[in-house]
């Protein structure tokens, strides 16, 4: 879980477009931030099994 500090630090608009730090809007994880979904990879995975993301379904073959 992110820090107070690290979240306010990621909400302000950086110098350069590089240093932009998107995090999940749950957990406030920074890395393995899936962009479509706004999302972490792991709270993604804990709202699809549930299945509370419309069309996302697990793959199995």
């Amino acid at each position: 879980m992110a820090t107070q500090a690290q979240i306010a630090k990621s909400k302000k608009k950086p110098l350069y477009s590089t240093r932009v730090v998107r995090r999940c809007w749950r957990c406030g994880r920074n890395k393995g931030y899936l962009r479509k979904f706004n999302l972490c990879r792991i709270c993604f995975r804990e709202l699809a099994n549930k299945g509370d993301l419309p069309g996302v379904t697990k793959s199995s073959w």
